[in-house]
């Protein structure tokens, strides 16, 4: 009993219900594809709102204001059904979907474009248009490319206060990190305006190149792009960077070190060979005179008796043979910057004693080198070096001076050796019949009978020098300093 009172209630509800949909007229709606429709309601109305067919019609309502806006989806037809707040249906709508040229456009673009944020694609005046500010800055490149391919669309797209927003502070974090860091980037009624201090004109263009990458020219303000406002026409970027020119702190002169090596080489042969003779009569002896007589004769007379000692009865052979060698090697190391002048200096003195007895005095032998060197860096670690060299040595006893002077300009590659140049002297003598071939004679007392010398001697000598030198590029006067301490703790041992 108690469900055929409740089956009969409902069929009661769904009477009244259809008397109340039969007594409100149906109004025919015409929507065109991506044209809004707005319908006014006199009545406050319910926010569900009953669509036959919501795959083609979509619907958005407003209670406060009683307007309810159809947007077509698909061609088609459907129907509407609008209730008041207690339920009642008060409107009824049957909405024909129709589609054209335009509205096919408007379809398809939004299906690229639908969820854009901020984005607005729709028909006015028989065209399509887009427009609307545009939020998400990654949006912008999917905008341009899609309207790309359509050139009748009237494009009204612009950049949200926000983005850009988010655009300036991108801008200016590139910009920052291209060496120029006191440079800022703010908006101001919709324009980019760089402001700050660069070193250089090359660094304030850079800086404008840099932020011009970050604004798309389709997506620039409207009073750029179009002509009818001329005082509108200004560059979205506005440059007001100011330039102090500094100059740039001069890099660091690399060092370089040169290593002058100095190899003099001696050798001297002295070969004699002598016969000598030279019989002497000793004095005290008889004495013989002869001169001419009174008559005109030759006579002659004699005291004592005639009797001497001949010293150097038999002759005397000298032969004799000497040979000297001697190496010097000096070795001297600077380090100078590069295209500046450097000098080094190193002097010995040897004392020794010149004469005898009250005649002696002495003199000083003065050996060493003078190095004075301008290098310069070339391409390819190779250096050019403007040198002068004076080296001399000490050779023999008492000491003889050599010196060797040599000035020039080469290149050498670093860390490479040039001979810069060398000196060779040959000499050599012969002497015949010199007398005495075999030194100084002995004082005698006497006359000499006759005199008899043979003899020959031969002396050579030869002296050579050879500069050897290897420059460096270094980075730092300290390098090679723990090469140098190895070397004083091996001689230590």
């Amino acid at each position: 009993m108690r469900l055929v009172k409740t089956f009969l209630i409902f069929i009661y509800t769904i009477s009244i219900f259809a008397q109340q949909g039969k007594n409100v007229p149906e109004k025919k709606v015409e929507v065109v594809l991506g044209i809004d429709h707005v319908e006014k309601l006199d009545f406050a109305p319910s926010t569900k709102v009953q669509v036959g067919n919501d795959t083609i019609l979509n619907h958005v309502i407003i209670p406060q204001k009683r307007e309810i806006t159809f947007k077509g989806l698909k061609p088609g037809q459907t129907s509407v059904m609008v209730r008041n707040t207690v339920g009642d249906i008060k409107a009824k709508f049957l909405v024909n979907i129709t589609a054209t040229d335009q509205s096919k456009v408007v379809q398809e673009l939004k299906e690229f474009l639908g969820d854009v944020e901020g984005l607005e694609i729709g028909i006015k005046g028989n065209k399509v248009y887009v427009g609307g500010e545009i939020v998400v800055p990654s949006d912008i490149g999917r905008v341009i490319v899609v309207l790309g391919g359509y050139p009748d669309v009237v494009q009204l797209v612009e950049l949200s206060p926000q983005t850009q927003r988010v655009i300036a502070r991108n801008m200016q974090k590139e910009i920052q990190k291209s060496n120029m860091p006191d440079v800022t980037v703010r908006v101001a009624n919709g324009l980019f305006m760089l402001e700050g201090v660069v070193s250089s004109d090359v660094d304030k263009t850079r800086a404008e190149q840099i932020a011009a990458v970050y604004v798309p020219d389709m997506i620039q303000n409207l009073a750029r792009r179009t002509e009818a406002v001329k005082a509108a026409e200004k560059d979205i970027i506005q440059n007001f960077i100011s330039v102090n020119a500094k100059k740039k702190p001069a890099p660091i002169p690399k060092m370089i070190k040169i290593s002058a090596q100095f190899v003099e080489l001696t050798k001297d042969y002295n070969k004699i060979f002598g016969f000598k003779w030279e019989p002497v009569l000793g004095g005290g002896g008889g004495t013989i005179n002869i001169g001419k007589g009174a008559d005109g004769g030759v006579t002659s007379s004699s005291s004592g008796t005639l009797a001497g000692t001949i010293s150097n009865l038999f002759p005397k052979l000298a032969s004799a043979k000497s040979a000297g060698y001697a190496r010097v090697i000096q070795s001297g190391v600077i380090i100078t910057k590069d295209k500046i002048a450097s000098k080094i200096v190193k002097r010995s003195e040897k004392p020794f004693a010149i004469g005898t007895g009250e005649f002696v005095r002495t003199e000083k032998a003065t050996a060493g080198f003078d190095l004075s060197i301008t290098p310069t860096i070339l391409p390819q670690e190779k250096v050019d070096l403007s040198m002068g060299l004076t080296v001399s040595a000490n050779v023999g006893d008492p000491p003889e001076t050599t010196s060797n002077t040599i000035q020039t300009a080469l290149v050498v590659k670093s860390k490479e050796s040039a001979v810069v140049g060398g000196v060779v002297v040959n000499k050599s003598s012969t002497d015949f019949d010199r007398n005495p071939p075999g030194g100084v004679d002995e004082v005698e007392d006497g006359s000499k009978l006759f005199s008899f010398v043979k003899s020959k001697a031969y002396l050579t000598n030869k002296s050579q020098f050879v500069v050897f030198v290897t420059p460096e590029i270094i980075e730092s006067a300290s390098t090679g300093t723990e090469e140098i301490k190895r070397k004083f703790r091996s001689r230590r041992r």
